[in-house]
Formats: C-alpha cells, sequence, structure tokens
C-alpha cells in the first residue's frame, strides 16, 4: 500500500479558494496511484495569533496548559472545513485529532516534545477512509491533557507520522515557496532552488536561520530515513528533496548560505581564569531556558579572561537578570543587538579543505570585520554587524558559486 502525507501551512489554507487549490494537491496524488493519504493542516493564517491576542485579553498571565487548549482549536476547524470539501469531491475521507490517533508528548506546553506515535489507529482508519485530515502542531500527555508543538509543529507532526507509517512513507511538506533555496532570495537575486538536499545541510540551514522547515521536523526524518519533498501549494513545481548524501552531494563544496537576524552579544568582563567557570556562568542559563549559541574566550591575562558569547534577542534582558542574580565576580556585563549571523553550508567541507579561508578572505576583501566565528563539520558560522549581513550573504553566494 502507497501511502503519502501531505503537509499545508496557514497560508495554504487561508481561506476557501486556497483551500480548494489543496484540494487539488490531494486529488492529484491520488491520480499519482498513492492508495491512501494523510493530509496535515495548520490553522488558518492569522489564526493562532488571533487565539494567542483573545487569550492576554482574558488573562495577564495565561495558564500555559489552557493555553494550549485553546491554540489547538485553530487546526481542529482546519480539518473540519478540509473534510468536508473533500467528502463534496466524492472523497471517503474524515478529520482527526491529535490525541484520537494519538501522539503522545511529554508536558512542555507550548513546544511539547513527541514521545511517541501508535499507528494502528490511522491503519484502522485507512480501512474505511481514503483521506484522513490530520490536525497539525498538537497531541497529548500520557494522562490527556492537550499540548502543542511549537511554531512550525505541523511540520513535525507531519514527519513523525511519515515515520510512524513506517518504510515507503513519503512527506511532502508544501509551503508558499517552491523548495529551498541556496540562500534567501529577498537578501540575494542570484540565489536559485536547490533539486536535493541532505538531512545535515537542512538541519544546519534550519537552525542558522532558514525559516523552511522547523528543526525538529529535519530531525526526525533523519532520524527514520523519512523521504521528505519541500514545495509549493500554488505551483507544480518538484519542489526540494531531503534525501541522505550520496557521493554527487559531498562533491558540492557548499550548498548554501543561511543567516539569522535573531541574534545578540553578551560579553562577560574580567571573568576569573580557573577550572568550574565556564560551567557556573551557563549552567544557571541553561535552568533559566536560556538558549546560548557562539561561545568564544579570550586569552587569559593576570587571571582574568573575557568571556562572550550569543543568544535571542528577547533573551538578552532574562539573560543579564540571571548573571546578576548568580553573583558571579566580573567587572561589568555588555550587550550588542546590533550582530548577525552568516553561515556556509555544506556536506563537501568534510572531504575539502580551504572553505574557511576563502569565507573568511571573501568577507575581509568586502570590508566586514568577524566578531565571533564556530564551525561544525558541514558549516562555518561567522558572527558579524547587522549592517554589513545583506552584503556578506551576497559575497559568499558569489565567491562559493552557488
Amino acid at each position: 500500500m502507497r501511502i503519502l502525507v501531505q503537509k499545508f501551512g496557514g497560508s495554504s489554507v487561508a481561506d476557501l479558494e486556497c483551500m480548494k487549490k489543496v484540494r487539488g494537491k490531494v486529488l492529484a496524488a491520488r491520480e499519482e496511484g498513492f492508495d491512501k493519504i494523510v493530509v496535515v493542516l495548520s490553522a488558518r493564517a492569522g489564526q493562532t495569533n488571533s487565539l494567542l491576542e483573545r487569550a492576554y485579553q482574558w488573562s495577564d498571565e495565561p495558564d500555559l496548559a489552557e493555553l494550549d487548549v485553546l491554540l489547538t482549536t485553530g487546526e481542529q476547524e482546519s480539518v473540519a472545513l478540509f473534510a468536508m470539501l473533500l467528502q463534496d469531491a466524492g472523497v471517503k475521507a474524515r478529520s482527526i485529532l491529535g490525541f484520537q490517533i494519538p501522539i503522545v508528548t511529554d508536558d512542555a506546553f507550548g513546544s511539547a516534545r513527541i514521545d511517541a506515535i501508535d499507528a494502528s489507529r490511522l491503519h484502522e482508519l485507512f480501512e474505511s477512509y481514503d483521506v484522513l485530515v490530520m490536525a497539525g502542531f498538537q497531541g497529548r500527555t500520557p494522562d490527556m491533557r492537550l499540548t502543542t508543538l511549537g511554531r512550525g509543529g505541523s511540520d513535525t507532526s507531519a514527519v513523525a507520522i511519515a515515520a510512524a507509517l513506517g518504510e515507503g512513507t513519503r512527506c511532502d511538506i508544501y509551503t508558499d515557496v517552491d523548495g529551498v533555496y541556496t540562500t534567501d532570495p529577498r537578501m540575494c537575486k542570484a540565489a536559485h532552488k536547490m533539486d536535493r538536499i541532505s538531512y545535515d545541510e537542512m538541519l544546519e540551514m534550519a537552525s542558522m536561520g532558514a525559516k523552511v522547515l522547523q528543526i525538529r521536523s529535519v530531525e526526525i526524518a533523519e532520524k527514520y530515513n523519512v523521504p521528505v519533498r519541500v514545495r509549493s501549494t500554488f505551483s507544480n513545481d518538484p519542489g526540494t528533496l531531503l534525501t541522505k548524501e550520496d557521493e554527487m552531494m559531498e562533491s558540492v563544496l557548499v550548498s548554501g548560505i543561511a543567516f539569522d537576524k535573531d541574534q545578540a552579544r553578551i560579553t562577560l568582563c574580567d571573568v576569573q581564569d580557573r577550572p568550574g567557570t565556564a560551567a557556573s556562568i551557563f549552567n544557571p542559563l541553561g535552568e533559566a531556558g536560556v538558549v546560548v549559541d557562539m561561545i568564544i574566550q579570550t586569552a587569559s591575562r593576570n587571571g582574568v579572561t573575557d568571556m562572550g558569547f550569543t543568544v535571542s534577542r528577547k533573551d538578552v534582558k532574562r539573560s543579564i537578570a540571571v548573571l546578576e542574580k548568580s553573583g558571579y565576580d566580573v567587572s561589568r556585563i555588555e550587550s550588542a543587538s546590533n550582530v548577525a549571523k552568516v553561515s556556509v553550508v555544506g556536506v563537501g567541507m568534510r572531504n575539502h579543505s580551504g572553505v574557511s579561508g576563502r569565507c573568511f578572505d571573501a568577507l575581509y576583501k568586502a570590508g566586514i570585520n568577524l566578531i565571533m566565528i564556530s564551525t561544525s563539520e558541514v558549516k562555518i558560522s561567522c558572527l558579524i554587524d547587522e549592517a554589513d549581513l545583506e552584503l556578506a550573504v551576497n559575497v559568499l553566494h558569489k565567491e562559493f558559486e552557488l
């Protein structure tokens, strides 16, 4: 039995005309030969924000568990309306919510992680229906509390369902763009769509700021080897395939340029240079839920050093408050939010030398100063002044002939 999972975001189901286009994609998949289809839908565009606004009108600090109950109604509306649309076209379809499968999650309300999916319920429903219209973004705890998976969580729902349905199940993620680009076309006119990208490259692109896919959906796809295709609801372009890397991919030095404007730098000046210093700084931040990205420590001078790191801009005040509360001995704490991160990404870096030199030399020739640098097997990231970001993206895109 050939099974396809199709996921459509909020802009794809915004209104009746958009939903009719989505119905066309489902019917086309049936004609393509797929026996059964799971259609995973997000809330209609604007619905989640509207529900959030309403929650904060009723409560200054809404209970997170009750907030999840409220937010899941957005997807419930989408799947009910779309199931009706399919039924009117003669399709054996029904809607199904996350708790009915069930998608079992932890109790981190607002950003829950999936623990288990029992696909037997889906196979049981396939005996009576050809298309199951499933609410994305939602699940439930073992004690039956509703949860949501965080922004972009419908991507994770779709890939996790495809993984649970077993080997051979494909997952198509439909968005308002026709695939994954070498960089953001709004930033670089020379950007072009990639036919294929490896899981590792997409993970780095997503973590470095590319908004095409939620990072957890890519992690699940790689772990369970789910073939994922990113494509547009509004065209017939085949899109970009996420897959395991092969020799052809490894021969390409750099696949894309990612960037992230949501960066802020915090510097602790004159930190005591002794064992345990880093742990005493970053443990309290971790306990406070602050995600730290790039870290740099200067050379020791007279027993002290400077420690710099980056966080999301929304976490700057909280991070400084945590550090001040910990009472750690520093001469001062500095912060700057006028920075951005640019990254070159490619699995070919594993087998080729000289990428970092070319990257740094190109930025130097463009007069761009590097504030921080971090690397992995498949990426090189540079923290720079935000005013230089567009220039940096275009310079690197040209340097690596993307």
